[in-house]
């Protein structure tokens, strides 16, 4: 069964952890651990972190389909800190952020990872977006948004030269970060305090034994059996799963329904040119458009120094296609097949097709970010690298907005958890999500 919690209720390279690579080396080491985590992004690995600093006396090892740790959505996104202004007050998600985002601040802090709080403007271009504007305001101040103000359109120019707007609505605490660092250092912690961290090792099965393995004297100690596809076996007693865009994959082959679906969809980014960088100083975002479900382009400064502009939202050929270009036929078809994202696709016809046109000429992305910077010309931009985000649809075409647990049914289910769903802002939450995750192993399992 799964448990949906809803929101109205509830240096790179030095951080890598050392990770078990061959199947030699993996040999030289255990095979049976106390608890088991598959997928390590950033909340899998924050998890991981989490679980490991409360039971230092337990064996854990985190199992990783990619060759590198924090591969995709958690190395593939605007890199932003947010403060917690969109979400409902009082929703988990608002309180989740707001906690994670101190946090994070806090972590990086302590641990030398650089950021910038450069802040950010949410900018209304139109009459019609100031009242939505000011109920976002409402909102930041209800969810204890620190420091949060509304600026005129002298205080735009004042905090961005170049951006024109009627008023907008000014958070000094956003941020950026490289989160994929983070998720880095996260990983060296997990494995700093005892924890195993093992890279190429794609989950296939999940199951409980039958008998104890040969010559073994601890009986079923270690019921639950993780294989790969090379058949290579990890025994556990416990099993985590946090999949990002496999999660509802990994839950099926442990029993569970697929349900909420993961369906992929590209956000592709322009990058605005060195020599223009002087035209965004800090974050700059439009005010969200209720009717349409994804938030809209903005201004994005990088920590690289980079600029992003973008992202749109375009439905993904392949779960990790970054590329216009990139095709996998069973996820293709899995997801054109399901009559969730075909009910949200009629329902979103016009706001998906202008998503592709954008998509495809630049200059038309570029009148959108003009209603900010009307200096911006599309000879200023190129484009830039893509995201793929894991939104959750259920079966009537709604985004899935909430966090969800699977523990499924039978004898697996009683061992295995999968965290279907943990919706944006992941990263910015990622810690504070990662109590939450483990209260909830922890009401769940005898650990």
């Amino acid at each position: 069964m799964f448990r949906m919690l809803a929101s109205a209720s509830f240096k790179a390279a030095s951080c890598q952890p050392k990770v078990l690579h061959d199947v030699a080396s993996r040999h030289l080491q255990s095979s049976s651990y106390d608890v088991a985590l598959v997928g390590a992004g950033i909340v899998g690995l924050a998890t991981a972190r989490e679980l490991i600093l409360r039971h230092p006396t337990l064996s854990f090892i985190l199992l990783e389909k990619e060759k590198e740790l924090s591969s995709h959505q958690s190395g593939h996104n605007s890199g932003v800190i947010h403060s917690g202004i969109y979400y409902t007050p009082g929703s988990l998600k608002a309180r989740l952020c707001v906690r994670g985002a101190s946090l994070a601040y806090e972590y990086c802090d302590k641990k030398g990872l650089p950021y910038k709080k450069c802040g950010k403007l949410i900018v209304a271009v139109e009459q019609e977006e100031i009242p939505r504007l000011k109920a976002l305001y409402e909102r930041g101040q209800k969810n204890n948004v620190r420091d949060l103000s509304i600026a005129d359109a002298k205080g735009i120019r004042e905090r961005e030269p170049y951006c024109r707007g009627i008023i907008a609505l000014d958070s000094p605490h956003t941020g950026i970060v490289d989160w994929r660092q983070v998720a880095l250092q996260y990983g060296k912690d997990f494995e700093e305090a005892g924890g195993k961290v093992l890279t190429q090792y794609e989950v296939n099965d999940i199951s409980m034994v039958k008998e104890s393995p040969a010559g073994g004297a601890e009986g079923l100690k270690y019921p639950i059996a993780i294989k790969d596809k090379k058949n290579n076996e990890v025994r556990c007693r416990y099993v985590l799963t946090c999949g990002g865009l496999y999660s509802d994959r990994l839950s099926q082959i442990s029993g569970c329904s697929r349900e909420p679906r993961i369906v992929p969809f590209r956000g592709d980014y322009l990058v605005l040119k060195p020599e223009k960088h002087y035209l965004v100083k800090g974050n700059i975002y439009p005010v969200p458009d209720p009717r349409f479900p994804f938030l809209g382009v903005h201004f994005t400064p990088r920590m690289d120094g980079s600029i992003w502009l973008g992202p749109n939202a375009v439905l993904a050929f392949k779960r990790e296609g970054y590329k216009v270009y990139d095709i996998n036929v069973r996820d293709l078809a899995d997801a054109l097949s399901f009559r969730g994202l075909q009910k949200l696709v009629l329902r979103n016809i016009r706001y998906g097709v202008g998503e592709m046109y954008r998509g495809i000429f630049i200059g038309a992305q570029v009148k959108i970010l003009q209603k900010y910077i009307p200096e911006l010309s599309r000879s200023d931009v190129l484009r830039g690298p893509a995201g793929v985000r894991a939104q959750a649809l259920d079966r009537d075409g709604n985004l899935v907005d909430d966090f969800v647990f699977d523990g499924g049914v039978g004898d697996v289910g009683s061992r295995v958890l999968h965290v279907r769903n943990a919706p944006s802002p992941a990263a910015t939450s990622s810690l504070a999500i990662a109590e939450m995750i483990a209260d909830e192993v922890e009401s769940r399992f005898a650990l």
